[in-house]
């Protein structure tokens, strides 16, 4: 089985391996000794073995990982690793990210002068092409000839059906990335003759069209939508391809292909995939349970170990004061970090806190304490105070009892004794020294007054619900609840608030109590001004009783939390690239699962890397149908699904006003920085060269400098060029 937390089995097969030089593309081995594929695919078992090595050329460098028995002789196994090659290319060289490193030439990836000679991308092209390599050695061996040969029949071929068109699938996207960035590449498929020779060079055009008729020829024969094992290809991956495609053919060849594109999109839309509810879980270690992810790169950190991967894209971010630890992580490479342009792109204040605490004069207060069986009877403290705001020895606050029969006393100091405790004997209002505990019959929030002064104690005891209600609730109350992770003494409202205010209002038996704040300070007066609500979206009250000074904490939970950057000892600005604390970190990948458990190595993380997923889908056809000025209304609605997400509520909603290709190409970075698409996408939008869109170190100046446009293509590597007469090199190069 291919699927998470199962190892790829991985045969070295000598029939697919390549050297690093692409005239041989598809060799036999000369030693008669060596297997042939005659002899491996006798095997039945074979095939999905063989399938599985396909899959994990694009997570794996070698046969043994993380280093040694490389696939490709005389390429560094983690620099060489597919999509950290892919990573290199399709980010540091945009607005999302820089590298502080000086290894050979990756700075020359966000300065943009890069040459045919880069190590790096020959590096990636390599592995492009080997990958191609290996699946035109499947596809050759799983024709319906070769299958009659060995006497394939029943339900294996039916299986191996399906493992050649996944095959087809794997080469397709490799050719997409060769097509996306190196547009002019050599060309060969099963159909060329096995042996030495010069393959040709192809066009964006043809290859266009070949992934094109690739990716519709073998949608009969793939599993359909999220019905295949885990991080293997179906139709929606096939499909989701086929929409990065056409999306690009403006790029790619000169042709409008939006309406094609939207028409794929929303077969994927509409093949049940669900956003995951909480965008972190779409990039940690157990990210294999996220509802959304299309189409992923599977990594185990026992199985499946590499030095590129998702290894490279969490450790290169851990540097400065972080805490590696908190990633799941034993430490870091101090490499990646995000730009400027990035970070502002998303709101500044990212903990949506409107109103805080506001304690008052509280602290002033003479205290009483009301320790009980809720907290386990553990003695007074500021958590189970009540206080006299007259200083007149009767106290008074709340507390909530989450069960029934609840049982407290009244302590005049914080003995965690209980020394000197006042109950009550008889349950009737009157205190004694050493009296029995006091009895709250039923769960909730309750009102106590304790009245100390000498000759005349006694308490008072009710239950009391507090709701809010105004403009703002469309004029229905919500309700004040309490969780286990709140205060005793605190209570909380959380729900969809609109443009306008409201109050609080406490009820208890024969007591309403009417609060606003007036000074918007988080000091609750009685009777006091509606609270304001100046923006509509999710909202958290939190209401804080166990004072006399009645405050509250205004949050609002509606705003973007995509933005996972760490900025403790890290300066905004990137003056020099190799200080790691010039620019923020970014922590959105990460090896911890949802329930915050470390993944099962500390060096290589479980966490897969989800190459094709939902919001992606949503954005793609939102900007189909706004190219082809289609149904806008359509558009917004897919745009506000993933900001739906992104603010946890409404707030972030946008109209049809509002909807503009600076508002997509943005809304791209915030929802998919860091997941190769950046790239493609500013290329697309006409901001990568020859524009006066600029990030720092672009162009490798600090404040950022338009660059050539022949940047938009990166060069055939000088190496093919020199072994192949049949290439051409790119323009610029």
């Amino acid at each position: 089985m291919i699927m998470k937390n199962i190892k790829f089995v991985l045969l070295m097969l000598a029939v697919i391996l390549s050297h690093g030089c692409f005239k041989d593309l598809d060799t036999v081995p000369l030693d008669p000794t060596e297997i042939t594929s005659g002899v491996v695919y006798n095997d039945p078992s074979t095939y999905k073995k063989v399938l599985a090595k396909l899959y994990a050329g694009l997570a794996l460098s070698g046969q043994q990982g993380p280093a040694g028995a490389a696939d490709i002789e005389g390429i560094d196994e983690g620099f060489g690793q597919y999509l950290r090659g892919f990573w290199y290319h399709a980010e540091l060289t945009t607005d999302e990210a820089v590298i502080g490193w000086a290894d050979q030439t990756i700075g020359d990836f966000h300065g943009q002068n890069w040459t045919s000679l880069d190590g790096f991308t020959y590096a990636f092209y390599s592995r492009v092409f080997y990958q191609i390599s290996v699946c035109n050695e499947f596809i050759r061996e799983t024709t319906d000839a070769k299958l009659d040969e060995r006497n394939v029949s029943g339900t294996l071929r039916d299986e191996i059906r399906r493992y050649r068109a996944e095959a087809r699938f794997l080469r397709a996207l490799s050719y997409w990335h060769a097509l996306d960035i190196f547009r002019n590449v050599p060309f060969v498929t099963e159909a060329d003759a096995v042996g030495s020779f010069f393959p040709k060079q192809t066009n964006a055009n043809d290859l266009f069209a070949y992934i094109e008729s690739e990716l519709k020829a073998i949608d009969a024969d793939l599993a359909a939508p999220r019905s295949n094992e885990y991080a293997r290809a179906d139709k929606a991956a096939a499909w989701a391809l086929l929409a990065k495609l056409y999306l690009n053919a403006q790029v790619y060849i000169g042709q409008n292909r939006y309406n094609d594109c939207l028409e794929v999109c929303e077969r994927i839309i509409n093949a049940g995939y669900v956003l995951d509810p909480v965008y972190q879980h779409v990039f940690l270690a157990d990210n294999h349970r996220a509802t959304e992810v299309i189409f992923p790169i599977a990594f185990d950190g026992i199985n499946t170990p590499s030095f590129g991967g998702t290894t490279f894209i969490i450790n290169a971010a851990i540097g400065g004061s972080m805490n590696a630890s908190s990633l799941g992580m034993a430490g870091g490479w101090g490499g990646t970090r995000a730009t400027r342009q990035l970070v502002e792109k998303f709101p500044q204040d990212l903990t949506g806190i409107i109103v805080e605490f506001n304690a008052g004069a509280t602290s002033t207060y003479p205290k009483a304490y009301v320790p009980g069986s809720y907290q386990g009877f553990m003695g007074g403290d500021s958590k189970n105070s009540i206080s006299s705001k007259g200083k007149n020895q009767i106290f008074e606050g709340y507390r909530y009892f989450p069960e029934n029969n609840t049982e407290f006393v009244v302590l005049r100091n914080p003995s965690s004794t209980l020394g000197g405790k006042l109950g009550s004997n008889n349950q009737d209002g009157t205190l004694q020294t050493g009296g029995a505990n006091i009895v709250a019959a039923q769960s909730g929030l309750y009102y106590i007054k304790a009245d100390l002064r000498s000759g005349s104690l006694g308490y008072e005891l009710d239950r009391r619900t507090a709701v809010i209600s105004g403009s703002a609730t469309g004029g229905s109350e919500i309700n004040f609840t309490w969780n286990n992770e709140l205060d005793y003494g605190r209570i909380v409202a959380s729900d969809e608030l609109s443009e306008g205010s409201f109050l609080i209002t406490i009820r208890g038996n024969n007591t309403t109590i009417v609060l606003g704040d007036n000074g918007m300070d988080g000091l609750l007066e009685v009777n006091g001004a509606p609270i304001q609500v100046s923006k509509s979206g999710g909202y958290k009250i939190t209401l804080d009783l166990k004072q006399e000074d009645y405050n509250y904490k205004m949050e609002l939970t509606s705003f973007d939390r995509r933005g996972f950057f760490y900025t403790n000892g890290q300066k905004l600005d990137i003056d020099t690239l190799s200080v790691f604390t010039n620019g923020y970190g970014v922590q959105k990948f990460k090896n911890i699962t949802r329930d915050g458990i470390a993944g099962s190595n500390a060096t290589h993380p479980d966490t897969d890397f989800p190459m094709f997923r939902l919001a992606d889908i949503y954005l793609m056809a939102a900007e189909a149908i706004f190219r082809n000025s289609g149904d806008i209304s359509k558009a917004v609605d897919y745009v506000n699904i993933v900001r739906q997400r992104a603010y946890t509520g409404t707030a972030g909603n946008i109209n049809a006003s509002q909807l503009t290709l600076d508002f997509l190409i943005d809304e791209r970075a915030r929802e998919l920085y860091w997941e190769c698409h950046r790239r493609t996408d500013l290329i697309r939008f006409g901001k990568f060269s020859n524009t006066n869109y600029l990030w720092q170190w672009k162009g490798g100046v600090r404040d950022g400098r338009s660059t050539e446009q022949f940047r938009d293509i990166f060069p055939i590597p000088s190496v093919d060029i020199g072994l192949n007469p049949n290439l051409d090199q790119n323009p610029g190069y």
